[in-house]
């Protein structure tokens, strides 16, 4: 077997253990039995359970970022694509949820991930829509004075927790579109520019002479 297929292999019989056990409930040799190959495969390819997280992370949010920006490409005006992310976002816990179980809960229950792990993947995937929004700006769709920074962290917060809650929830209430399309609406519409009105000419007034009595 080749090398890529091994390590294609046991990637995704970790995502599908730590979905289904828990990353810290999970063990090694899970992971070999779920890929088919012997413990100490895993080592050849891996340090540990941790550098399977981190692996994993890399190699899905690479993929992610690629098709997102493939995706949006497509679209001309700034909030077709800000929409059309939030769309392809939230598709992924319909998609793939072992994937989105992992990396919206057993990601972040582990510390020494988050301490240690410079996390260049997320900050390309929040640099996507910076990049969206500036682009309205300059084409004076946005307004000027939204900063980058903290509107990208905004925006996926709210598309973060809409995801968190269908991962931990058995139903969904509402599809993927429509929350998708109220989650970027309910931004657009704080952010898009509106033609500014003239301020109302102030009335004169004039004092009234007291009639003699």
């Amino acid at each position: 077997m080749k090398v890529a297929d091994k390590h294609g292999r046991i990637i995704q019989a970790a995502i599908r253990v730590f979905a289904r056990n828990g990353f810290f409930n999970s063990r090694i040799a899970e992971i070999a039995k779920e890929a088919n190959v012997a413990d100490g495969t895993i080592y050849l390819y891996f340090n540990n359970k941790y550098d399977i997280l981190i692996t994993i992370f890399e190699e899905e949010m690479g993929k992610i970022i690629a098709r997102v920006k493939q995706e949006i490409a497509k679209y001309d005006d700034p909030r077709d694509k800000l929409h059309h992310f939030a769309l392809l976002h939230l598709s992924l816990v319909e998609k793939d949820k072992e994937l989105a179980e992992l990396i919206q809960v057993e990601l972040r229950q582990s510390s020494k991930f988050i301490k240690e792990y410079r996390n260049r993947k997320f900050a390309e995937y929040l640099h996507i829509i910076a990049q969206i929004l500036k682009e309205g700006q300059k084409r004076g769709i946005f307004r000027e004075d939204i900063r980058p920074g903290v509107f990208k962290r905004a925006f996926f917060g709210a598309l973060d927790e809409m995801s968190r809650f269908w991962v931990l929830s058995t139903k969904k209430k509402y599809s993927v579109k429509t929350a998708a399309r109220q989650i970027s609406e309910y931004f657009l519409n704080g952010i898009l520019e509106e033609p500014r009105k003239p301020e109302p000419k102030k009335k004169k007034t004039t004092r009234k002479k007291a009639k003699a009595s």
